[in-house]
C-alpha cells in the first residue's frame, strides 16, 4: 500500500528507503528517504480527524496566503500529488500525506532552558502574528470544540453523575477539587458569550516537540498542523503554560516533582509577546496569564472525566492511570496559582 502512495506523489518506491518516525501519538509517521531528498509520510488518524480533507483544505488556503503575504517564512505545508491533490486515499479507507523534511532541524521533548521556551512561544507568536490578516471564515474546524471548556465541565458533570460508586469514593478529594475552581468556567463563559476575545488562526497544540530548532536551538518554525483553525490566544498560550512550566511533566505520579520555574514563565510571556504584543486587544493582555489557569483546569478535569468514565478515551497503562494524571495537572494548577499570587 505505501509503494502506490508514493507514487501517487511521484516518488519511485525502489529508490526510497521508509523508516518509522518521531514519537507522535496521533498520526503514524514515517521518513522517506529518496535520493538526495527527505519527507515526512503520514496516516492521518480518522478516529481522531473526522474529516481529513478539512485539514488539508485549511493548510492549503493558508500555505497560499502565507506565500503571498510573507513569502520567506517557512511553513512546513503539505506537497501536492502528480494530479495536484494534497491527500491520497487508499481503498481501505487511509488518507495519506507528504510533508517536506527540513534539513538541518531537530524538535526536543521537554524544556530544559529559557532559551528553549523563548524561541518556542516566538514561534507560535510569529504564526499567529503573520495570519493576522487571514480571513478566518474560510477554515475549518478540525476538533469542534476541542477547548470548549464549557462543553469539558458538562462532560465532567455527566461522568461524575454515570461514574460507580467505588471510582467517585477514589476520586473524591479530586472532584471536589475541580468544582472548588469553578470560576474558572464562569470566566470563560463570560468572555465566550460576550465575544471579548476574537477568534485568531491559533495552533491549538503548543507542546515543545512542535516546534523545530536549528542546530543552535533557534526555533525554525511550527510542525503537526492539523490542529490548526480558528480559535482564542488562550489555547496556545495556555498550553504552553501547561506544559512548559514544570520540570515534570503530565505522567509525573511524585507530585513534589511539581513546580514552577519563573524563568520558563518568563521566557513563554517574552517570546510571544515580542510578536503579538502590538496585535493583542488589552482584553487579550489582560488575560494572559489567566489563560495557563484555563488550560492546567480543562485537562486536569478531562484527565478526571476519562477515569470516572473507565478510560474510554485516552486509555490508560495501569489502574488509576488517568487519576494519577489528575492529581498531576491539579498538584500544577495549584502551584500555578501560588505562582501568580507571588508576581503581585
Amino acid at each position: 500500500m505505501t509503494n502506490a502512495v508514493l507514487k501517487a506523489f511521484g516518488l519511485e518506491p525502489e529508490h526510497c528507503q521508509v523508516e518509522q518516525f518521531g514519537s507522535g501519538l496521533i498520526n503514524n509517521t514515517l521518513k522517506i528517504s529518496n535520493k538526495n531528498e527527505n519527507y515526512i509520510l503520514q496516516k492521518i488518524n480518522v478516529n481522531v480527524f473526522k474529516s481529513p480533507e478539512n485539514i488539508a483544505e485549511n493548510l492549503k488556503l493558508i500555505d497560499n496566503y502565507l506565500k503571498k503575504s510573507h513569502k520567506n517564512y517557512l511553513f512546513a505545508a503539505p506537497l501536492p500529488t502528480i494530479s495536484g491533490e494534497y491527500l491520497v486515499k487508499t481503498p481501505n479507507g487511509d488518507n495519506y500525506r507528504l510533508l517536506p523534511f527540513i534539513k538541518g532541524s531537530h524538535t526536543i521533548n521537554s524544556v530544559e532552558t529559557k532559551k528553549e521556551a523563548f524561541e518556542a512561544a516566538k514561534q507560535f507568536g510569529k504564526f499567529s502574528r503573520l495570519l493576522n490578516g487571514f480571513d478566518i471564515s474560510t477554515l475549518k474546524y478540525t476538533l469542534p470544540d476541542f477547548h470548549n471548556l464549557s462543553l469539558r465541565f458538562s462532560q465532567f458533570e455527566h461522568a461524575v453523575a454515570s461514574a460507580s460508586a467505588e471510582k467517585k469514593e477514589q476520586a473524591k478529594i479530586e472532584i471536589e477539587q475541580v468544582y472548588s475552581h469553578v470560576q474558572i468556567v464562569n470566566t470563560y463563559n463570560q468572555l465566550i458569550n460576550e465575544n471579548i476575545m476574537p477568534l485568531r488562526v491559533i495552533h491549538h497544540d503548543t507542546k515543545i516537540n512542535n516546534v523545530l530548532f536549528d542546530d543552535n536551538d533557534n526555533g525554525l518554525c511550527v510542525i503537526d498542523l492539523d490542529t490548526i483553525m480558528p480559535g482564542y490566544f488562550f489555547s496556545d498560550v495556555g498550553d504552553m503554560m501547561r506544559t512548559y512550566l514544570s520540570p515534570a511533566n503530565e505522567e509525573e505520579s511524585d507530585l513534589d516533582k511539581i513546580y514552577i520555574r519563573k524563568n520558563i514563565f518568563d521566557a513563554i510571556k517574552d517570546g510571544y509577546m515580542q510578536e503579538m504584543g502590538d496585535v493583542f486587544t488589552e482584553e487579550e493582555k489582560q488575560y494572559f496569564t489567566w489563560s495557563g489557569e484555563l488550560m492546567i483546569y480543562m485537562q486536569a478535569m478531562r484527565f478526571l472525566t476519562d477515569f470516572l468514565n473507565n478510560d474510554v478515551y485516552y486509555g490508560s497503562k495501569y489502574p488509576g492511570h488517568n487519576l494519577v494524571r489528575a492529581k498531576n495537572q491539579l498538584k500544577l494548577l495549584d502551584e500555578y496559582h501560588k505562582f501568580i499570587r507571588s508576581l503581585y
